[in-house]
């Protein structure tokens, strides 16, 4: 049995499970999944101005559903072995049976995701995101929406998942801020189910 631990954070249900993947399975996906992903780098208008996302995505999944957020619309992939191997890993943990996974790309620490929640209608009243690391571990913060004073910093470690279900997407939010800190490549893989 996985161990893992709650956070403990008010509103919300959020867990974190180290070492999911061994050191050696982690370094061989995140090989292959820089390689064999159909990588894609999509434009974001923030305050009326365009940008290229801080970021490389693809979408995955085991259904023609697209999925939608901040104006861009996804079509997904068919999943590969590697991605169906770790999916199986993560829905064995969750005991949730995952649709899509949605992969973040980090190329250096001038990539990033700003502050938003998970919270888009196809993925249901009380979303689960199951959220994979490899590749250089990356800091990760939470906030939550009404109260100010509740914060919450985590180093995500390659092989690890972080969980999150219940109420967490509609209280809080979070984020992996740039760092200029000279950091390594990261990819992470969203497992969610899409409606």
């Amino acid at each position: 049995m996985q161990k893992g631990y709650n956070l403990k954070l008010k509103d919300a249900d959020v867990w974190y499970y180290p070492n999911v993947f061994s050191e050696q399975e982690s370094l061989l996906f995140f090989n292959t999944l820089k390689v064999d992903v159909k990588w894609q780098q999509d434009k974001i208008t923030v305050f009326g101005k365009t940008y290229d996302q801080p970021r490389l995505t693809a979408l995955y999944a085991n259904n023609s559903m697209p999925y939608s957020y901040s104006k861009i619309k996804m079509q997904p992939h068919t999943f590969s072995a590697d991605l169906l191997n770790i999916k199986q890993k993560v829905e064995s943990i969750c005991k949730v049976e995952f649709t899509s996974c949605l992969l973040n790309f980090y190329r250096s620490g001038l990539d990033s995701n700003g502050w938003h929640a998970d919270n888009e209608k196809e993925l249901g009243k009380h979303p689960i995101i199951a959220s994979v690391s490899l590749g250089a571990p990356r800091v990760f913060h939470l906030k939550h929406r009404k109260d100010k004073s509740l914060k919450h910093k985590l180093t995500l470690e390659p092989g690890s998942l972080l969980l999150m279900q219940g109420q967490t997407q509609h209280n809080w939010l979070h984020q992996i801020p740039k760092t200029k800190k000279r950091i390594g490549e990261r990819i992470n893989l969203t497992f969610r189910i899409i409606k």
